[in-house]
């Protein structure tokens, strides 16, 4: 059986009984993590610009939530919307041997199908669980290479989409490798974005989540996709990877469930700047400096931090500022966290230019060597009395090991939305204990409150 045919078996036929306790658990808290950051997309000029075409193109009432403005659409535009919503904040989950976003990929898709359908909560979280556990082994599978021009969130994420649509519309093994190729055949996602800080990322995942569920539709209806969309002579590694690693994608399929690998998202910022933070965070505390005390700061740091976060030189716009690592430092030097009211407040503030200008950043041979399997924080200081100091970490705050309370997803969910104005903090205590409980549900229904009057 080719590795296609077996990724494609396993996303129809997972069923919730196979899941183990612990994932259920997990994938329940990657959720109610998820939809704080969809509600946290409310306001933003990106997002308001996807919603106004959802609008115009999409029905305006159906059976799917867009959560932060609490209407309704088709699936496909829901979906459409909450992927999109839910990458603006930089809040939202990220596994890191694959370097993906799945959560922003999986959930808008499998909620949308799932409120349409009435499907049960453990339908829901089994659908989640296939998204994951695909799109996880896909990002492995096209690697660094992939990851230096392509914005793995929107390809590998278009395959994570398709599997969990692929699993709620009910789709036979057969049926789910033509969708995972006419997934594949639509992934697109390129970093360029970055460089002028324009809007390309909403778009990624938003269409991630929306042809993942064209993908399994079509599928359903008999449309046919590429049968080695991965390996085969013009598929995805061919195109798109200078080293794929073919074994990631089937690693153990089954038994190592590779959801429970991914991280939660503490600073609301790149993660490729959470490791270094947290390092100069860690230093700091140690040595009681403040601010005032930092003469200069080099975070080392693995070549794809630098791919990233290095055309961003000069932050013009809040969400540049999130993929400026001299932005995110000054931020956690000056305030103690890069949380979403601090960026809102302080990204552009004279302070924190004036920090941020004393940061560099430098590769380190012994951080690449760590990386993607685990990203390490190291920093070197220079303080103002001439001290050298350094600090490395190997577990960011939010990584599996040093990974959040369910209390502290709580209070970041509702931060997220009070902080947009999507929902108050009453509501959000209303909210939650549903959330927590999605996987009792027996139909998944509305989530949010009716709209305001």
């Amino acid at each position: 059986m080719s590795a296609a045919r077996e990724l494609a078996e396993f996303a129809a036929e997972l069923r919730f009984d196979d899941l183990p306790e612990t994932v259920v658990s997990y994938a329940t808290d990657l959720f109610v993590d998820w939809f704080g950051s969809a509600l946290a997309g409310a306001g933003a000029r990106q997002v308001a610009a996807i919603r106004s075409l959802a609008a115009r193109m999409g029905p305006t009432d159906g059976a799917s939530e867009i959560l932060f403005d609490r209407s309704s659409s088709s699936p496909l535009f829901a979906a459409f919307v909450n992927a999109a919503a839910s990458h603006v904040a930089e809040q939202d989950d990220l596994h890191n041997a694959s370097v993906l976003h799945p959560a922003t990929v999986v959930f808008p898709p499998a909620l949308a199908l799932a409120q349409a359908r009435g499907a049960s909560g453990r339908d829901f979280i089994a659908a989640v669980a296939a998204g994951y556990e695909v799109g996880i082994r896909v990002g492995e599978f096209l690697g660094q290479s992939h990851y230096r021009v392509f914005h793995t969130t929107g390809t590998a994420g278009t395959l994570a989409a398709a599997a969990a649509a692929g699993r709620l519309l009910g789709l036979d093994a057969g049926q789910m490798l033509h969708c995972l190729g006419s997934a594949g055949t639509q992934a697109a996602g390129l970093w360029e974005f970055l460089r002028d800080g324009a809007d390309s990322k909403q778009l990624h995942t938003g269409k991630a989540a929306m042809n993942g569920i064209i993908a399994a539709d079509l599928a359903q209806q008999g449309f046919t996709g590429a049968a080695d969309i991965f390996t085969g002579t013009q598929g995805m590694a061919a195109g798109m990877s200078d080293a794929p690693d073919m074994a990631a994608l089937n690693d153990r399929l089954g038994s190592r469930w590779a959801l429970t690998e991914t991280s939660f998202k503490w600073h609301a910022s790149c993660r490729h700047t959470h490791p270094a933070a947290d390092a100069l965070l860690a230093l700091m505390a140690e040595n009681n400096l403040d601010a005032d005390d930092l003469q200069s700061i080099t975070a080392h740091v693995h070549d794809a931090a630098i791919d990233v976060l290095g055309p961003v030189t000069n932050p013009t716009s809040l969400h540049q500022a999130k993929f400026s690592m001299g932005t995110v430092l000054a931020m956690v030097a000056l305030h103690g966290r890069a949380d979403v009211e601090s960026f809102a407040r302080h990204w552009n503030a004279p302070a924190i230019r004036t920090l941020a200008a004393r940061v560099r950043m430098t590769p380190d041979a012994d951080v690449q060597a760590a990386y993607p399997a685990e990203w390490h924080g190291k920093v070197t200081v220079e303080t103002t009395d001439g001290r050298i100091l350094r600090r490395k970490l190997t577990t960011p705050k939010g990584d599996p090991g040093n990974g959040l309370s369910r209390a502290e997803i709580a209070a970041k969910v509702t931060a997220l939305a009070t902080h947009s104005g999507a929902a108050s903090a009453e509501e959000m205590a209303a909210i939650l204990p549903g959330l927590w409980n999605i996987a009792q549900q027996p139909a998944i229904t509305r989530l949010m409150p009716l709209p305001r009057a």
